[in-house]
């Protein structure tokens, strides 16, 4: 899984004990990174972010686990409680990486760079990470 379908890190074979390590450490640290963001991008996910309410629910702590109300209400109507569509993980980072920054050249000494206005999931996105976005 850390390999294949979540980083897409592709097989790097290593003949030195401090290169396997460090190529370990980066692959790990990767999917902490990873873990967290998913965590608090949860709202805009197809992923329960009210877990609290599901476990409220669960009538025996050996009972099947049940998603919350609100994530099957956010995967039946495809949208956040306040609008947005939802998305997987992959989707959302695909849609994330259509924010530009350009770079408009006017003579030969004169450029500046231009950031494309993000959209609501963008800009919610960058709000859940508390980002912001610059040049």
């Amino acid at each position: 899984s850390l390999k294949i379908s979540d980083l897409e890190v592709r097989p790097i074979y290593h003949r030195r004990a401090r290169r396997v390590r460090a190529h370990v450490f980066l692959c790990m640290l990767a999917y902490h990174i990873e873990w967290h963001m998913r965590a608090r991008l949860a709202s805009i996910l197809f992923q329960d972010d009210d877990k609290a309410s599901a476990e409220r629910a669960r009538a025996s702590p050996v009972a099947p686990a049940q998603r919350s109300l609100r994530a099957r209400r956010k995967a039946a109507r495809k949208r956040t409680d306040d609008g947005l569509p939802v998305h997987d993980w992959r989707g959302l980072l695909a849609h994330l990486a259509t924010l530009t920054r350009n770079t408009v050249a006017l003579s030969d000494n004169d450029a500046c760079s231009l950031l494309a206005s993000p959209t609501n999931v963008q800009q919610r996105a960058f709000d859940l990470l508390d980002l912001t976005p610059s040049l």
